[in-house]
């Protein structure tokens, strides 16, 4: 995978989320790929489970700028900035950790995402 090729598949990924396009979960991933939200949460395993995470924004306004951060083998981290409009104005950055299968679906997506006025590190009281 080139950096051509993962900018390649974040347009597809943005154009189908944006379109509401579940049936384009299968063409962006693996059978059996594995969504994470956030680093520490679960993953959604499967078209059903990352197309069922899609309908939470579906009908919302949003732009998208990213641009590869590293590429390497099938590795790839992208950086996001993404603006949603109405109903609720928000704003969040993101990091977008890949792992692309030979197919060049994504086989692995893990999301490090940091919203404006909101914690960013842990808690020191909050270490187990």
């Amino acid at each position: 995978m080139d950096r051509a090729g993962v900018m390649q598949w974040v347009a597809g990924y943005e154009r189908a989320w944006r379109e509401g396009d579940l049936a384009s979960v299968a063409r962006l991933f693996t059978d059996d790929a594995r969504y994470r939200r956030s680093p520490y949460e679960p993953s959604k395993v499967g078209h059903a489970q990352i197309r069922e995470f899609w309908r939470d924004d579906e009908g919302r306004t949003f732009t998208v700028a990213a641009e590869p951060v590293a590429v390497e083998g099938r590795e790839a981290v992208v950086r996001l900035e993404v603006r949603y409009g109405d109903p609720e104005p928000r704003e969040y950055r993101d990091l977008w950790v890949l792992r692309f299968a030979a197919d060049g679906r994504v086989e692995d997506f893990e999301e490090w995402a940091y919203w404006p006025g909101r914690p960013y590190t842990a808690d020191a009281g909050s270490a187990g």
